[in-house]
């Protein structure tokens, strides 16, 4: 049909374009939203450009959009700033750069910015180890409820790292960073549990970890499981196997090769 048309006209017919898919009402909502300056969805809408499904990724958009954040004095605009000069999304990586947006962010009372300042001051990325100044970090975060920063916290008392043990206290702060939802949290809260005898305790706590749990958590946890022996849970057991797997790692925690068969 469409030759006969062109014959009869002596011409070609335009190719209409498809129209791009609609965004997820949610979606269209955050880019409303930044459209129209709202802190909190610009921010959302950076993160949207970042990495999802619904739009193609734009780092370089993204950095523009967090930047118009924190320029606003907004403090997730900033720490997400940060996470782009720290990693090199759509920016040059730039570690210091990334520590001076992460301070701007902690000034702004952003946790997430005290808690990434306080993992680069810790583990001396970018900058000289700083054990004492990471801790005040970490435990600002954790009384102001930052589950992640609780976890930290509490590694903090129980290895008695520039400040004096406290393993009741540790114990209290893992338990606290577990019912914030922070899988490492729930892990160590778990492992804990297990010392104390109660492991149908500990039991629960791991099957809500190992949703998010990355390799070496998944690898700990196996070792706690496979001691429990049948006092433990099978079923969890294969699951934290299954999610190794997936990201190509044996419980023994050397690589395997993984198919992309389907299972027969």
């Amino acid at each position: 049909m469409k030759r006969i048309v062109q014959k009869f006209l002596g011409c070609k017919v335009p190719t209409r374009r498809p129209e791009p898919p609609a965004l997820p009402p949610q979606i269209e909502e955050i880019r409303q939203g930044a459209l129209k300056g709202q802190h909190l969805q610009i921010v959302q809408w950076g993160q949207v450009l970042l990495d999802s499904v619904y739009v193609p990724r734009d780092p370089m958009a993204a950095v523009e959009w967090f930047t118009i954040a924190a320029n606003a004095g907004f403090g997730p605009g900033h720490n997400m700033r940060g996470r782009c000069f720290q990693f090199g999304w759509g920016c040059e990586k730039d570690l210091q750069q990334a520590a001076r947006c992460y301070e701007a962010a902690a000034k702004t009372g952003d946790e997430w910015g005290r808690y990434n300042l306080g993992i680069m001051t810790m583990r001396g990325i970018g900058m000289e180890p700083d054990l004492a100044r990471a801790l005040d970090l970490f435990r600002t975060a954790a009384n102001n409820g930052h589950a992640k920063s609780m976890n930290l916290y509490a590694r903090f008392l129980e290895e008695g790292w520039v400040v004096p043990q406290d393993r009741a206290a540790a114990l209290d702060w893992y338990r606290k960073s577990a019912e914030g939802g922070d899988y490492r949290g729930q892990h160590n809260h778990a492992t804990a549990l297990v010392d104390a005898g109660k492991i149908d305790e500990a039991l629960g706590w791991w099957r809500q970890a190992v949703v998010d749990a990355t390799s070496d958590i998944l690898l700990a946890m196996d070792q706690k499981l496979t001691a429990l022996g049948p006092k433990g849970d099978a079923d969890l057991l294969e699951r934290v196997r299954e999610r190794l797997k997936e990201m190509g790692i044996s419980p023994s925690g050397e690589a395997v090769s993984v198919s992309n068969s389907p299972k027969g």
